[in-house]
């Protein structure tokens, strides 16, 4: 008969602080009575079950074997070695498919955590120690993804490793992504060379900057007739959005 060591979580990454169930299963040992033995020796207390289940840290990484016996002179060959790596404890991360809300619309939010699986991901606004986003306040898309259609600072985090409750273990929050409306974004003229005073016939350049998000944007300018400079239409502020400015000349 041959033994296996089986990881029951079924994860591919494993990280510093989870608890983890190992099981050994022995092919064909239905109805009889076995004790086990594992390896690593620590995990060897009477009486020793089939199963053991560590809270890991980076030290417990490493092979583990098991084998089973059924009395003193029968047992089954050490299995094969079941290799764990257990890495620092993860950051989510979150990304949005824009960061200024346009008038009546939505901003999809995304989180994930590198290179590992088994995640329920938590949404949070404004504040971190908060609880998180209900489906009032956020409709779900998929496990990872979620439409938010009110400004604000989001973060989010995973968590895994519970049993039809809450999970055991979470990750590190993601780093925050700020949501605006177009009613917070402000445009702002400035001038080049920033002069307290213009003389007639010298040249000057007169910059708009939009505070408050990272768009890209196209502009409208409102300037007098004879120096009007050219529209861009990728993308037109509203009414209450337009430039006014007076460059007055002096003699």
């Amino acid at each position: 008969m041959k033994a296996s060591v089986i990881l029951e979580e079924g994860w591919t990454q494993i990280f510093s602080g989870e608890t983890i169930t190992l099981r050994c299963d022995i092919q064909g040992a239905e109805g009889t009575q076995w004790t086990y033995q594992w390896k690593p020796d620590k995990f060897n207390i009477y009486p020793t079950s089939n199963k053991i289940r560590i809270k890991v840290t980076e030290s417990d990484s490493g092979e583990y074997r098991c084998l089973g016996r059924r009395d003193t002179f029968s047992s089954t060959e050490w299995s094969e070695a079941l290799r764990l790596t257990v890495s620092d404890k993860p950051q989510a991360s979150l990304n949005a498919d824009k960061t200024v809300l346009p008038a009546g619309g939505s901003v999809t939010l995304t989180c994930s955590v590198k290179q590992s699986s088994g995640w329920k991901y938590f949404w949070y606004r404004d504040q971190k120690s908060s609880e998180p986003l209900t489906t009032q306040e956020a409709v779900s898309l998929s496990d990872q993804q979620i439409r938010v259609s009110k400004e604000g600072e989001y973060w989010c985090r995973g968590g895994r490793g519970g049993r039809g409750g809450d999970p055991l273990y979470y990750t590190e929050c993601s780093q925050s992504v700020k949501i605006n409306t177009l009613a917070s974004i402000r445009p702002v003229v400035t001038l080049q060379p920033n002069w307290t005073q213009i003389y007639e016939g010298e040249k000057i350049s007169v910059r708009c900057e939009i505070q408050g998000g990272d768009t890209e944007w196209g502009y409208e300018w409102k300037a007098p007739d004879s120096n009007k400079p050219s529209n861009q239409n990728e993308y037109r502020i509203s009414c209450e959005f337009l430039l006014y400015t007076n460059l007055h000349l002096t003699d």
